[in-house]
């Protein structure tokens, strides 16, 4: 099995290092992230997630559509994701700017909220696509606690505007329910499940 991850994220990278699986990165750039207005906000991750891989397919339609120095074949597997924090059933993408994260973590503060991640896992033969859900409860936030956590780890890059593995995760999540790793942005325990079964129909 040759497993090909489609994402630039250094957290992601981690994740499924985690997994003790050998994989390589290839990243197809411009790929239109954007979804439909009207689709609910738990599937907009899964949605995404399936976009992010069509750009692949082309790779196993014909090989001259494979950038040089990939190998592909038909024991490839390219794996794409996409992480969405929901709260009240408002989708919280990354900040544009300073205040719009602490206008983020305001949001947060005191609730309960969603996060989903969506995978697709796409091969020559094969197609897996599903969604992952964790609840995740902030305590109330101080003032003082949003603007040390945005000026010293600068979550830009972050849907929510927060790292659960950072300062803020370990000193305001109060409760979650699910997946750990699903929040950081891959839910690496079904991944490796839906790969043992992928990998299964190779053999």
């Amino acid at each position: 099995m040759r497993l090909i991850l489609a994402s630039n994220s250094p957290r992601r990278r981690e994740l499924l290092g985690g997994l003790d699986i050998p994989y390589e990165v290839h990243v197809i750039k411009g790929i239109d992230e954007s979804y439909p207005a009207s689709l609910p906000a738990v599937d907009v991750a899964g949605y995404i997630a399936k976009k992010k891989a069509m750009p692949y397919k082309r790779w196993f339609e014909d090989i001259r559509n494979v950038p040089e120095g990939v190998m592909v074949g038909s024991d490839t597997i390219v794996v794409t994701a996409d992480t969405v924090v929901v709260v009240d059933d408002v989708i919280l993408g990354k900040p544009s700017s300073r205040e719009d994260a602490a206008n983020m973590l305001r949001t947060l503060s005191g609730k309960t909220h969603q996060v989903y991640t969506g995978v697709c896992l796409l091969s020559p033969a094969d197609e897996r696509g599903f969604s992952v859900r964790t609840d995740v409860t902030f305590r109330n936030l101080s003032e003082e606690e949003i603007t040390y956590y945005i000026d010293k780890y600068q979550p830009f890059d972050k849907a929510g505007a927060y790292g659960i593995q950072e300062w803020i995760g370990y000193i305001g999540v109060t409760k979650l329910e699910g997946s750990y790793f699903n929040v950081m942005g891959l839910p690496v325990q079904r991944i490796n499940d839906e790969l043992k079964m992928m990998a299964h129909l190779l053999q």
